[in-house]
């Protein structure tokens, strides 16, 4: 009997035992639901959020409308750059300038709608080191190209426009718009009318002023620097000649020959130099020796000169070129033409004439600006290869030109 009361009571303990267990685990159970539904778990939580994200989707997608997809393809650009699939179609002319970076030329194509980004055409040419070789010029590509396509075009001379012309050093502005007509089929007349506003083709008004007061008709002779260009397509006389005066300022600008002029030529103004400038380019047979003439045009008008004038025929010739006359070698030139009283550049005239006679080039700049020392008034051509004999004095002078007779050169 005793045995089956401890059994009846073993039983009892069991049973609460299991329910304290039972109780346990739902009270655990309890916990995990309740925590999960405050954080927003478990399916009936995830569906509800997963509903109320949609909603709000289809929400924004009704109010922006196809803005949206403007939006998103914005964004998306700052990840990816946005790139054409294909190889373009029809045919667009870009520039590509001196100087310019891969970001300039990136910007050129996406302006002409070559590529569909900048960044495209960048990354492009950040990937092959030949982007470096891209030459400044006009090039045929296509619209709506790739980058990697844009860019082997521009890589390959057969994209390139040619169309050049040579302004050889010395070439005074008449001369050069017949080069011009030439090449480009724009009459002459165009180029002088254009040619009448230096300062509308972006010759800053600075260089027209003198240190000795005299006024400054402003000019565009000496600032069509002489150099090949290739012509832009459908361009006219007033760019043509703006490249030009363009591409003076970039040379000037770099051999700082403004300040340095203003510094080292002791009060002479950059336009005075310029106009010796042409003065050397015009004389001198050699180009060792364009540095000498300049120093024997400000010996001649600065120093002990007896007329502190230029005495050179090569000023007289661009009077009778600027009049429509024609020139003539110093054998041919007459005492009339010479000291003709209405010519402005007359040779006897004392002091610097009015304007550069012709467009030097930068070595005839660099001579002027830093000419050599020396003491020379004189010189005079001794060899078939157009060097000179300088001298100080006339009677040197005398015995110079007696050796260039014996050697057949005048």
């Amino acid at each position: 009997m005793i045995d089956e009361l401890d059994d009846a009571f073993d039983e009892r303990e069991r049973e609460r035992e299991r329910e304290r267990e039972r109780g346990d685990k739902g009270r655990h159970r309890r916990a995990y639901v309740e925590n999960r539904r405050k954080r927003g778990e478990g399916k009936a939580g995830g569906r509800g959020k997963t509903f109320f994200a949609l909603l709000m989707t289809l929400v924004l997608l009704g109010t922006l409308g196809g803005g949206i997809w403007y939006g998103y393809d914005r964004i998306q650009g700052f990840f990816t750059a946005a790139d054409y699939s294909g190889g373009g179609t029809g045919e667009v002319v870009v520039e590509v300038k001196a100087g310019h970076t891969a970001t300039d030329i990136a910007n050129t194509l996406y302006s002409a709608g070559v590529v569909k980004s900048a960044k495209a055409f960048i990354e492009a040419a950040t990937e092959n080191s030949r982007s470096k070789g891209i030459q400044a010029g006009s090039y045929k590509l296509r619209k709506q190209m790739r980058a990697a396509d844009a860019l082997a075009m521009l890589l390959d001379p057969k994209s390139r426009v040619v169309n050049g012309v040579i302004i050889p050093e010395g070439t005074t502005a008449k001369r050069t718009y017949l080069l011009l007509e030439k090449a480009t089929k724009i009459p002459v007349a165009e180029f002088e009318k254009a040619a009448k506003d230096p300062l509308a083709l972006g010759v800053p008004d600075f260089w027209f002023k003198r240190s000795d007061g005299k006024k400054v008709a402003p000019s565009i002779e000496g600032f069509l620097f002489p150099s090949t260009y290739e012509i832009p397509p459908k361009a006219d006389a007033a760019s043509i000649l703006k490249l030009m005066v363009d591409n003076f300022l970039t040379v000037a600008g770099e051999m700082e020959f403004a300040d340095r002029v203003q510094k080292e030529r002791g009060g002479i103004t950059p336009y005075e130099a310029l106009i010796v400038a042409s003065l050397a380019q015009a004389e001198a047979g050699n180009k060792d020796d364009l540095g000498k003439v300049a120093r024997v045009a400000y010996n001649r008008l600065y120093g002990e000169f007896p007329c502190n004038c230029l005495e050179m025929d090569v000023t007289v010739n661009y009077y009778l070129e600027l009049t429509g006359q024609k020139t003539k070698t110093s054998k041919q030139m007459t005492q009339a033409d010479m000291d003709n009283p209405k010519n402005p550049y007359n040779r006897k005239l004392p002091g610097m004439i009015p304007t550069p006679i012709n467009n030097p080039g930068k070595q005839a700049m660099e001579g002027a600006m830093d000419p050599p020392p020396g003491k020379w008034l004189y010189f005079v051509a001794i060899d078939d290869k157009g060097h000179s004999a300088f001298a100080d004095t006339y009677e040197q002078h005398r015995k110079n030109e007696a050796k260039a007779k014996e050697n057949g050169i005048i």
